[in-house]
């Protein structure tokens, strides 16, 4: 489970969070809605220790401070495109690796790419292990960010706008499969989202920001018309 308690971020003078509380049990897709700079990445990013908190405190099923728990999806994708699928997905194990191990893919144990490919066959791309990551659409090049979050072994993934840049058809392939984590894999999933229809269709819970604070916090299919109204979406970004 993920405990987010009391989250405050600040730049400056200005608190991009306010006091955030969001708990995510295993099992459970949540998707964080609300309109630009009301702080839906900033609470990824706080939850990932990316983003200094001043306030509050990030626990992973009762425990603070551990960052192999928790995997990052980007909106930019980041794999290395002139090495293979496989060694991209491999990659994701370089947290736990002892150092002569992660000098150089050639160097990645045998058992890790036994894993790497049990994570490629988790998404449905076993068979493009071997070839150049920069040879898959965007859509399958998200899905091999995915597998190299899996190979991590973590708790909770956090995905940040992973579908913004992917066409419809890839939009819907990526969520599924991040639902299917959480229900079938007992993950805890959390992303960041623009689309209040995917959200709808995919997510078990919503959570929508505005101003920095919850403002909402339910089921998908409930009104979210107001976290997208500008007269009071005030942006704190």
């Amino acid at each position: 489970m993920l405990v987010l308690s009391g989250i405050t971020v600040r730049y400056g003078p200005r608190e991009v969070l306010r006091g955030v509380d969001v708990t995510v049990p295993r099992g459970e897709f949540l998707a964080v809605l609300g309109a630009n700079g009301c702080g839906k990445s900033t609470l990824l990013r706080a939850a990932a220790g990316l983003e200094p908190v001043a306030e509050g405190t990030v626990t992973v099923d009762g425990r603070a401070g551990d960052p192999l728990a928790l995997a990052m999806v980007f909106q930019q994708i980041h794999l290395v495109h002139r090495r293979t699928v496989l060694d991209n997905v491999c990659a994701g194990a370089l947290g736990r690796l002892p150092l002569r191990h992660s000098l150089h893919p050639r160097l990645f144990p045998r058992e890790l790419r036994e894993e790497a490919m049990a994570c490629l066959d988790r998404v449905g791309l076993a068979d493009r292990a071997h070839d150049r990551a920069d040879r898959l659409s965007g859509g399958q090049q998200q899905r091999v960010a995915v597998a190299r979050a899996l190979c991590q072994r973590p708790e909770v993934i956090l995905a940040d706008e992973p579908v913004s840049a992917l066409d419809p058809a890839a939009s819907e392939q990526v969520l599924a499969l991040l639902t299917e984590l959480a229900h079938q894999e007992g993950l805890a999933v959390v992303a960041v989202l623009h689309q209040p229809v995917l959200a709808a269709r995919h997510a078990d819970r919503v959570i929508g920001l505005r101003d920095g604070r919850v403002l909402l916090d339910g089921p998908p299919d409930q009104n979210l018309d107001i976290l997208y109204q500008p007269a009071l979406a005030e942006s704190v970004s």
